[in-house]
């Protein structure tokens, strides 16, 4: 039987505004006995903001100072990994037995048994929709185009800019696929969103 696809995705909407968090991405693999529908959630806007607000106010108290003089002042609590990516193995595990329950009791995925995954988006997270572009200025990514943009179509650079249609790249942020060592021969790109085929965060450490 064919999946219904958009139903498990409003399905998984709804449970996951119940949980403070919002659906990048849900994908379902495989065939026979492996199947698999791997979902991947980060916090709600509202939810990030909060965190955000937390994570401002820690990083502006020491937790420790040495001697009278605060020669210790500047050491900071150390931020969990999970705060920083906004999602933690709680999150997941809550999140997975709600909707996993909710897909048995309405037999949203019928036929042989299949695996739920969820997680968050990763560090190297997919630019899916125009708000990533927006949110996510200043970060690296690595685009690919359906067709070449100043005679390429492999792109790794910085985002500057988004007008809600294209963005822009900074190029001499990072070195160009099969240039390596070498300067990119255009500095800044603008690309439009319907040329994207894939793009990226790139993890910088």
């Amino acid at each position: 039987m064919a999946l219904q696809m958009e139903t498990i995705r409003a399905t998984a909407d709804r449970i996951a505004a119940s949980h403070q968090l919002e659906i990048v991405e849900l994908e379902f693999t495989g065939g026979s006995k492996h199947r698999s529908l791997r979902v991947f959630v980060e916090k709600n806007e509202v939810a990030r903001a909060q965190m955000a607000a937390q994570m401002a106010e820690q990083m502006a108290e020491p937790i420790s100072e040495k001697g009278k003089g605060g020669s210790g002042a500047g050491v900071f609590p150390r931020v969990p990994v999970e705060t920083l990516s906004g999602i933690s193995h709680e999150d997941c595990a809550n999140f997975a037995r709600d909707f996993g329950t909710v897909l048995d009791v309405e037999d949203l995925i019928p036929g042989a048994e299949y695996t739920l995954e969820v997680s968050s988006p990763g560090l190297e997270r997919k630019l899916l929709k125009p708000a990533d572009y927006q949110r996510f200025q200043g970060s690296l990514a690595k685009v690919q185009t359906f067709t070449p943009v100043a005679n390429n179509r492999h792109f790794t650079g910085r985002l500057i800019a988004f007008d809600g249609a294209a963005f822009t790249l900074d190029l001499s942020a990072a070195r160009q696929k099969g240039k390596a060592g070498k300067a990119p021969s255009v500095q800044m790109v603008a690309i439009s969103l319907e040329n994207v085929e894939r793009a990226h965060l790139v993890a910088e450490v």
